[in-house]
C-alpha cells in the first residue's frame, strides 16, 4: 500500500513538472519588490518631495527632464526584475536538475507577457495622449490580469498576487491621486510578501 502511494505521488509530481513551470524563484519576487520600493522612493523625491506622496489636482509632472528620468527609472527596474527572475530561476532549475525552457515554461511566459505587452502599449498611448493620471491603475490592472492568466502554468499561488494587483488597480482608478502609493503597495510590498511566502514554501 505504501509503495502504491509512493508511486502515485511520483506520477503526480512528474505530471506536474511536465505541465507547470516550477522553476520560478520566490526570491526573485522579493528582489523585484525591493527594486520597486527603491524606485518609488526616488520617484517620490523627484515629483513630490517635500510634500506628501499624493498630488491629485495639486501636483503635475510638467518637467520634461523629470518625465524622462521616470521613464528611464521604470525601464531600469523592469530590466533588473526580469534579469533577477531569469538568473534565480535558472539556478533553481539547475538545483532541481530540470530544464528551464520546457513547453510549460514557454506557455507560462506567453500567458504572462502577452497581457503585459498589450498593457505596456496601452499605457504608452495614455502617456502620449497626456492621460498620466490613469497610468498607475492601468499598469496594476494589466499586470494583475497577466499573473492570473499565467497562474495556470505555474504555482497556483501566483493568482493571489494577481488578485491583489487587480484590487489595487481598481482602487487606484477611483483615487488616481494616490497612484504612487498604490504602485508602492502593488509592485513593491505585495511582491516582497508574495516572494517571501513562495520562497519558504517552495525554494528552501
Amino acid at each position: 500500500m505504501k509503495n502504491a502511494e509512493k508511486e502515485l505521488a511520483e506520477i503526480k509530481s512528474m505530471m506536474e513538472r511536465s505541465t507547470r513551470f516550477l522553476s520560478l524563484s520566490g526570491l526573485s519576487g522579493v528582489l523585484a519588490g525591493i527594486y520597486a520600493l527603491l524606485g518609488v522612493s526616488l520617484a517620490y523625491y523627484w515629483i513630490y518631495y517635500p510634500n506628501p506622496p499624493y498630488g491629485f489636482r495639486t501636483t503635475f509632472i510638467d518637467d520634461a527632464a523629470v518625465f524622462a528620468k521616470l521613464i528611464a527609472l521604470a525601464l531600469i527596474i523592469l530590466m533588473l526584475s526580469i534579469g533577477s527572475a531569469y538568473f534565480l530561476s535558472r539556478k533553481k532549475s539547475q538545483r532541481l536538475s530540470t530544464n528551464l525552457w520546457t513547453p510549460a515554461g514557454k506557455r507560462f511566459l506567453q500567458a504572462l507577457f502577452i497581457p503585459v505587452l498589450v498593457g505596456g502599449i496601452f499605457c504608452l498611448a495614455l502617456v502620449l495622449r497626456g492621460y498620466l493620471i490613469v497610468v498607475a491603475p492601468s499598469t496594476l490592472i494589466f499586470y494583475g490580469l497577466a499573473l492570473v492568466n499565467a497562474s495556470q502554468f505555474t504555482h497556483s499561488d501566483i493568482k493571489y498576487l494577481g488578485y491583489g494587483e487587480l484590487i489595487l488597480g481598481i482602487i487606484s482608478a477611483f483615487f488616481p491621486g494616490y497612484g504612487l502609493i498604490t504602485w508602492a503597495l502593488g509592485f513593491g510590498l505585495l511582491h516582497v510578501v508574495y516572494g517571501s511566502m513562495m520562497y519558504y514554501k517552495y525554494d528552501r
